[in-house]
């Protein structure tokens, strides 16, 4: 059965102490008003920048390792999304909740993750 996918969110990592300095930069240095997070995800780890529905979602992330950035892609069956990349050459880091840390051939981590929007619209890809 085919399945959907495409890229979601562009994800700060910040190693630091206070979320909020950081959160209050990006917003006003991208002009983006805050989004409310879900109560779940509103315990100071997480912040999401309000963007349209044609743009990437910009979230920051308090993290334990150094500060860098990385991708989110969503898919409507994270499975068979994780299963595809590995295929490519990708391999599993860590199981997070309901998505995947995954690492590319590069070297560089991004995440699948379950869809942040909908519907997938005309940038989705569909998988076989």
């Amino acid at each position: 059965m085919p399945h959907h996918s495409r890229l979601s969110t562009f994800v700060l990592d910040c190693q630091v102490e206070d979320l909020a300095p950081h959160v209050e930069f990006w917003r006003q240095a991208l002009g983006k008003p805050l989004k409310p997070l879900p109560p779940e995800d509103d315990d100071g780890r997480y912040a999401v920048l309000d963007t349209a529905d044609d743009e990437p979602v910009l979230m920051l992330q308090k993290v334990d390792h150094a500060s860098r950035i990385h991708l989110d892609i969503e898919a409507d069956d994270v499975d068979a999304e994780v299963a595809r990349l590995e295929q490519l050459g990708a391999v599993r880091v860590e199981q997070v909740k309901t998505w995947w840390v995954m690492q590319a051939p590069s070297g560089h981590r991004f995440c699948v993750v379950r869809p942040q929007r909908t519907p997938m619209g005309p940038h989705g890809n569909t998988w076989d």
